[in-house]
């Protein structure tokens, strides 16, 4: 279990940033066409509009197509406080403001326009990312060209911003591809942190404060001992630590594989539980101070939530294994807690953080990590089901989903399907290329079409079998 003990600097800094996030692979080629528009060298392609910084990128040769990219989570101050400074770089394309531009180049090759932009604001900046969004096609619009085709994406916190870009403005949102996305809303995200922080407060440490952050550093310093106690915790397997780890991480829906551990042994399992488990408990401390400075109050409540289902029957068999009936015993323990409610007015604003419908009526292609241990894949069930209720016969919905091998070492780590946004870079072009196909020429993707897979490239990880598990409160 030595592996356990990771420096809990990097779990901090690591720990909720839904972000643009690691990619591998080989990049795509494609054709384009011949627009016109007025080139960078006679308008502004970068600047500041209403306090974001944006940057569009054209192609030498433009196909009518704009790629609006939403880029994800930029904590509001530096993690662990001292580090690194606050992020406002615009952001056109994955990877593209840390130096990584070869999905970028690779999508301007095949003569795709590029444009994306900072926000006003850091942190669970959904309003504002929605506002720069719309303030950047309008810019474009205006004073470049009028796109034939708009295909608004992103990545995590910007998934969740593409699905509302898309599902507000089908007249001029084309198709979309959310990736990694918060596809479940800011409300339904933070009560699942909480859920989380409740079981570890009431099996691993009494002290630990739930809401009510009175500062950024006191948010982390809770989040520093709390992290210290499941990682203790996860090693021990002798006297009922291991377990618990292992139902906290099921009553999160965290998954048994990461990026770094491949769940294949008793304990890699162990590792990614552990993983999982404070990586929410990052959303659900200093994640959770932003947003409750953002409403006013807590957004998030546990009232009558019925713990007893979280786990399913491998869950529990491997739960009881470890410590014969804790199952039942770690249920009984939630159930007997002092549960939290949330401040109504706080609640009803969190709202406004993102809360998709599933009513987008034009094309959208999602894809996703089978075990993401932030953003959870149940996310995409959470959107499905959302989509099968407004569904009144517009809803376009395609979800993808990557599997990792089912072993690979800790160092380089998996190389898709698990971990965070980690996707190679030709499943993304591939992502871009089923949706570019599906709006010009009505070729709905087929998952289980030998054409999709070869889109989304042979190392993708993609299974056209997977399905994402249900979100954790719904079991």
């Amino acid at each position: 279990m030595g592996s356990l003990r990771v420096s809990l600097v990097a779990v901090v800094a690591s720990a909720t940033m839904l972000t643009a996030c690691a990619t591998t692979g080989v990049i795509g080629q494609g054709s384009a066409t011949d627009v016109a528009f007025t080139p960078c060298d006679k308008i502004a392609c970068a600047g500041t509009l209403n306090g974001a910084h944006y940057e569009i990128v054209m192609p030498a040769q433009w196909n009518g197509t704009l790629l609006l990219y939403s880029h994800g989570y930029r904590p509001s101050q530096p993690v662990p406080p001292g580090f690194d400074p606050v992020d406002t770089t615009a952001e056109p394309a994955p990877g593209w403001a840390s130096g990584s531009k070869a999905i970028g180049n690779a999508l301007l090759q095949r003569g795709f326009a590029l444009a994306g932009s900072s926000y006003a604001a850091n942190g669970w900046a959904v309003p504002e990312g929605i506002a720069a969004g719309e303030d950047l096609f309008a810019y474009f619009r205006e004073n470049l060209a009028v796109p034939q085709r708009v295909y608004a994406w992103g990545d995590s916190l910007g998934g969740l911003i593409t699905a509302e870009l898309a599902e507000r403005h089908p007249d001029w949102v084309s198709g979309s591809a959310p990736v990694c996305g918060v596809l479940a809303g800011a409300i339904p995200s933070f009560d699942l942190s909480l859920d989380v922080e409740y079981a570890v407060r009431e099996l691993l440490w009494p002290q630990f404060r739930i809401t009510g952050f009175t500062s950024y550093e006191d948010a982390l310093t809770n989040l520093e001992t709390a992290a210290k106690r499941v990682l203790a915790a996860a090693a021990d397997t002798r006297n009922g630590g291991a377990a618990k780890v292992l139902y906290i991480a099921a009553v999160g829906g965290a998954p048994l594989a990461t990026q770094r551990f491949d769940g294949s042994t008793q304990t890699s399992r162990l590792n990614a539980a552990a993983e999982g488990v404070i990586t929410a408990l990052g959303m659900g401390t200093y994640g959770r101070y932003d947003i409750e400075q953002r409403v006013d109050g807590n957004p998030s409540t546990n009232i009558d939530t019925d713990y007893s289902y979280r786990a399913d029957a491998r869950e529990r068999q491997a739960i009881d294994a470890l410590a014969p009936g804790a199952t039942a015993k770690y249920s009984a323990a939630l159930a007997a807690g002092q549960r939290t409610s949330a401040d109504v007015n706080a609640r009803s604003s969190a709202t406004a953080l993102g809360d998709p419908q599933g009513t987008a009526s034009t094309p959208m292609i999602t894809l996703h990590t089978i075990s993401d241990p932030l953003v959870i894949s149940a996310n995409e069930s959470w959107y499905q089901a959302r989509s099968d209720q407004a569904d009144s016969g517009a809803s376009q919905l395609v979800q993808l989903i990557t599997v990792p091998p089912a072993t690979y070492p800790q160092q380089p780590g998996a190389p898709y399907g698990a971990g965070h946004c980690n996707l190679t870079p030709a499943s993304r072009l591939g992502l871009i290329t089923l949706l570019d196909d599906w709006i010009r020429n009505a070729a709905e993707p087929d998952p289980s079409s030998a054409a999709l897979v070869a889109a989304l490239g042979p190392a993708s990880g993609f299974d056209p079998a997977a399905v994402a598990p249900p979100w954790p409160a719904d079991r």
